[in-house]
């Protein structure tokens, strides 16, 4: 668990290297004792929202680099980006809210009994198909298991039900998730 000191930390460099970005300088890192409590090698994503909607998610299960080292790198490219959106641009940052998922170790799942609904999220692979959904997904649309199974087939490009075949391979995993709306930073 980070402590808030550590969920501002992170936010604010988030949201400082999207800003540099958009200003055409590097991002400065805060001094090494600052850092001290974000140099973990976690997985993380991070997701940018514009008024409440999706404007960018991209993250890694596993780092070799520190927290926030990542945590920089995946708010650089989920504001410029995600194929999904257009890149971020300046007039759009006050409307942006930043959110942070950190992540537990994947997990397989042996049993989708085990997945539950708000706690753990979900990535499942079959093929070349993969795709994974954060654990708040399923909590912000109001899913049970089944039916976040079925979007998370979805995501990956293929059929609602994927996940009942024996060749489909799940993973879970959980996450500490924290943004600058519930950190009371907006």
């Amino acid at each position: 668990m980070l402590d808030r000191k550590d969920r501002k930390l992170l936010l604010g460099i988030a949201r400082r290297v999207i800003e540099a970005r958009l200003d055409g300088r590097k991002m400065e890192f805060p001094a090494d004792p600052e850092l001290a409590g974000v140099s973990g090698r976690n997985g993380a994503f991070v997701t940018l929202h514009k008024n409440g909607a999706l404007r960018g998610c991209i993250g890694n299960f596993v780092s070799e680099m520190p927290l926030y080292q990542l945590v920089a790198e995946m708010a650089e490219a989920a504001a410029f980006g995600d194929p999904r959106f257009p890149p971020v641009i300046r007039e759009e940052m006050e409307d942006i809210d930043i959110e942070i998922s950190v992540l537990s170790p994947l997990t397989p799942c042996r049993d989708v009994e085990e997945i539950t609904v708000g706690v753990h999220g979900i990535y499942i692979i079959s093929g070349f198909y993969r795709g994974v959904l954060l654990p708040q997904v399923a909590t912000e649309y109001g899913w049970d298991r089944e039916t976040f199974l079925d979007q998370t087939c979805i995501k990956a490009g293929m059929q609602p039900g994927c996940w009942k075949k024996s060749d489909t391979e799940i993973l879970i995993f959980s996450a500490e998730i924290f943004g600058e709306m519930s950190e009371g930073l907006l």
